[in-house]
This record gives C-alpha cells, sequence and structure tokens, in this order.
C-alpha cells in the first residue's frame, strides 16, 4: 500500500464520499443520509466549498479517496476571542480501519487548523461510538463537555 495523500475534496469525489458516509450503521439508522449523489447533496458541496471556513478534506491512497472529514473554522468571542476548529463526519473505508489511517488523517486536520489559527479543535461522536471515543483519546482528545442535539 501506498502513503495516504490529504486534498479538498472535488465534485468528482462526492459518490465516494457519500458511501463512505453511508458505511455505518448508526448513520444509516438516521434519516436524511443519502447513498447516491442529489440536488441537495450538490448544493452543500458548492456551499461547503465555496466558505473559506469550511473545509472537506479526503485521504487518497493509490488513486482512490479512502477517507474523509469536514473541518470548520469558527472564531469565537470567548476564551480572549480564539479560533477553534470544529471536525465532523470523519469517515475511513471499513476494510482499512485499524491502519492508522483515521490517525493521519485527524493529524492532517489539527496541523490544518493550527495553520488557520485555530488554538482548540473540537468534535462530537455518538455516545455508542465506543471505538470512536478510544481513538480520539488516544488523540489526545478529552471528553470535556456534554453535547446536545434538536431537530428544527
Amino acid at each position: 500500500m501506498s502513503p495516504i495523500t490529504f486534498r479538498h475534496a472535488r465534485a468528482t469525489d462526492l459518490p465516494t464520499i457519500l458511501k463512505l458516509l453511508a458505511d455505518d450503521a448508526i448513520a444509516r439508522a438516521r434519516t436524511g443520509y443519502a447513498e447516491e449523489v442529489t440536488p441537495a447533496v450538490e448544493a452543500a458541496f458548492k456551499e461547503i466549498t465555496a466558505d473559506p471556513n469550511n473545509e472537506l478534506i479526503v485521504g487518497e491512497q493509490d488513486g482512490q479517496v479512502v477517507a474523509t472529514l469536514q473541518l470548520t473554522y469558527i472564531p469565537g468571542l470567548g476564551r480572549g476571542g480564539i479560533r477553534r476548529a470544529l471536525v465532523e463526519e470523519v469517515r475511513v473505508r471499513s476494510d482499512l480501519r485499524g491502519q492508522r489511517i483515521g490517525e493521519a488523517l485527524m493529524v492532517d486536520a489539527m496541523e490544518r487548523a493550527r495553520a488557520r489559527g485555530c488554538t482548540l479543535i473540537q468534535l462530537t461522536t455518538d455516545k455508542r461510538r465506543h471505538e470512536a471515543q478510544r481513538f480520539y483519546a488516544r488523540l489526545g482528545f478529552v471528553a470535556s463537555h456534554e453535547g446536545m442535539k434538536r431537530p428544527l
């Protein structure tokens, strides 16, 4: 296997990104996951890529997209006006898990966040994702807050 490289996602990556996002029992159980590119998915992709405070990153190996995450940069007044980065929708192709691809993806995200002036990186993970929680803890993340969500 060749090394993983990370880059901004392209529109042609969308079908593979959607497969990565849907290759997850918890995600499939939620409403709203698209397994095919729809006009709404295309619109979301265009909005993400047009926003300078968002990056959709893919990990590529041997010419194939094998990992993805979304990174959002958030300016804030708290903590003296720091910038923070929010990580969402982290996925690694299921047959490649356990090969440190996720770790490399997260290290890349942290480097991108530091380069953008962020002094804090945060994420949420479903309470049922015990392996993911151990993974993030190994990378130095601390479960310091209780996340809450509400449909609108």
